[in-house]
């Protein structure tokens, strides 16, 4: 079974177009978080991993889901606290969840059932392994020190309580510094 085989392209029909970004506030919590990372580096470094360790899919069949929305939503699950069920529905029907994945128009009245499935959710995750994993922490607190979110310093990057005075890369570090930042 192919990694993104699942997505049903609910962005054709005959309904009106919704552009996300002017639908997501700029303060919501989702947005900020989100324009906190380094997309494109992310993306880069999860295709180039995969392209490496994978042979290329058959052109037949479904297009496959972007690489960005499903990064997008494995990250999201855990920043939520959600399932794969749960955040799969999530992005059918949320808009702050689509602004998230990178998605800038949505098509109303248009079929969105299995637009992501969550068993695609567990075959991507399945193929991060640690050597890309290190590389996408390392493309996270790379982006947050260049956007002056934390000190260079005293950076340890780890799942483990840490000694006083130093600081954690975290996603609710990062997010809140962003919102500091932007308050000015």
């Amino acid at each position: 079974m192919r990694l993104f085989r699942h997505l049903q392209h609910w962005l054709g029909g005959s309904g009106p177009h919704l552009q996300v970004a002017n639908a997501v506030p700029l303060t919501h919590s989702m947005r900020q978080w989100a324009d906190t990372f380094p997309w494109a580096a992310l993306v880069k470094a999860v295709e180039q991993s995969f392209a490496r360790r994978f042979p290329p899919g058959s052109p037949c069949g479904r297009r496959p889901i972007s690489t960005r929305v499903i990064l997008a939503l494995e990250l999201l699950k855990h920043e939520v606290g959600a399932s794969d069920e749960d955040i799969c529905e999530r992005l059918r029907t949320d808009l702050a969840v689509m602004y998230a994945c990178g998605l800038d128009v949505v098509q109303l009245e248009s079929p969105q059932a299995h637009f992501v499935l969550p068993e695609t959710l567990a075959q991507f995750r399945s193929r991060i392994d640690q050597p890309l994993m290190d590389e996408l922490i390392a493309i996270q607190a790379a982006a947050a020190m260049d956007e002056g979110l934390v000190s260079p310093a005293h950076l340890l990057i780890d799942t483990f309580p840490s000694e006083q005075g130093s600081q954690r890369v975290t996603d609710a570090t990062t997010l809140y510094k962003a919102q500091k930042k932007r308050s000015y």
